[in-house]
């Protein structure tokens, strides 16, 4: 259940959405209004730096000079004003504190405002001048979120590294948990599904990173990284049954492509899965900021996953049947399969003369025996050296 923190909602991760649309095919409509949506919030939010950030980025979003330079001059006299309690503080005795706290809502407020390099620079002035922890990983996870805020990924895992090192010495409950979130995102958005799936749905229970997210977009990427790499087995435990995910079909209406995505791969109702894979694709993973780039490594992988499937209850299977419950063409299946064999994603050959799929599934058995003996192996040999050991040190005490 999403419960809300008093962490600060900056940078306003909803820009930065609204932003990456502007990279996708959109209409002119569904663009100018977009642009009319970020003027709106620059305006009332004072955001001058990510007005001319835009203005230099995008080149047909509207600027207008006047505008920004009134929106800097508010901008400007916040920073003096902020600047110079930090000047009280330093020029005062035993003010460690104050400069610390002043300190850090002039980076609080760089980071609202969006200014990317001055924001940086601040929030690492104050861990430097910080030996709290916990302050220290507040900071951070601000400084995170910048860089999630403009995709830059490879600093976002140098931010989660030291916070990683952090939490270790003493991070509390609620930190541990938001870095979580953090973490289980950047995974997402960096193809690292399995582990992505792990700390989502672990997130869910006990959300608070609402200044990253919603809730509604977090159980959307646990059920993604979840749909792709759980078995069975754990997919209904953790997704499809899980009272998190339950709880949101009727407020998250944009996730039922998703939701029935997962319902049918695990009910083999294959005949509509490729219906609700596309729906998903097209509407969830596309115009998504994290996904986007993983689209069509997700459209690739469900197909297999989902042939692999179905081909598991067979020892023979013709492409036409197969095609039928797929409700796909014969021809499709064919190329589509081989994609998939030649790399031994699926364990099957196809007859093309007879039109039947055959399976070859991996002895089982015989792995077993093999990592069997393997393991006996390893622990004669630890057994010997531990032998070796004891006799040693019993010959020292007789000596």
């Amino acid at each position: 259940m999403e419960i809300e923190s008093d962490v600060p909602h900056i940078p306003d991760h909803k820009l930065s959405e609204k932003e990456f649309l502007l990279t996708t095919p959109i209409s002119a409509e569904e663009r100018g209004k977009i642009f009319e949506e970020l003027t709106n919030a620059i305006k009332s939010e004072n955001l001058a730096p990510y007005y001319k950030y835009l203005h230099e980025q995008v080149k047909d979003f509207p600027f207008d000079e006047s505008l920004y330079k009134k929106l800097a001059s508010k901008n400007e006299t916040e920073i003096g004003e902020l600047k110079l309690k930090i000047k009280e503080a330093e020029g005062e005795e035993e003010t460690e504190l104050d400069v610390v706290a002043t300190t850090t809502k002039l980076a609080e407020y760089y980071t609202k405002i969006i200014d990317r390099t001055n924001a940086t620079e601040t929030l690492n002035k104050v861990l430097e001048l910080t030996s709290d922890t916990g302050k220290k990983i507040d900071n951070l996870l601000t400084l995170t979120r910048l860089d999630f805020f403009f995709n830059d990924l490879p600093q976002v895992r140098k931010d989660l590294d030291q916070i990683s090192i952090l939490i270790e010495k003493g991070g509390d409950w609620e930190r541990r948990n938001r870095f979580k979130a953090y973490n289980g995102i950047y995974l997402l958005a960096t193809r690292n599904f399995s582990e992505a799936s792990q700390l989502l749905t672990d997130s869910l229970a006990t959300f608070t990173s609402t200044e990253l997210c919603t809730y509604e977009q977090i159980a959307h990427y646990a059920i993604v990284a979840g749909v792709i790499s759980l078995d069975r087995v754990d997919l209904k435990e953790k997704i499809i049954d899980s009272p998190e995910i339950l709880s949101i079909y009727s407020s998250a209406p944009e996730l039922e492509p998703l939701l029935n995505l997962t319902n049918s791969l695990y009910t083999c109702q294959y005949n509509c899965l490729f219906d609700y894979l596309l729906q998903s694709y097209d509407q969830l993973l596309l115009p998504n900021k994290y996904l986007h780039a993983h689209a069509n490594y997700f459209l690739r992988e469900m197909r297999c996953k989902s042939y692999g499937q179905l081909l598991e209850s067979y020892k023979s299977l013709s492409l036409k049947s197969m095609a039928a419950n797929f409700n796909i063409s014969e021809d499709f299946l064919d190329q589509d399969l081989c994609r998939f064999i030649p790399n031994k994603k699926l364990n099957c050959v196809i007859d093309k003369v007879n039109g039947i799929i055959e399976t070859n599934r991996p002895d089982n058995k015989n792995n077993q025996y093999h990592l069997l003996i393997k393991q006996g192996d390893t622990l004669l040999t630890k057994l010997q050296k531990y032998g070796a050991a004891v006799k040693l040190s019993g010959a020292e005490r007789v000596v």
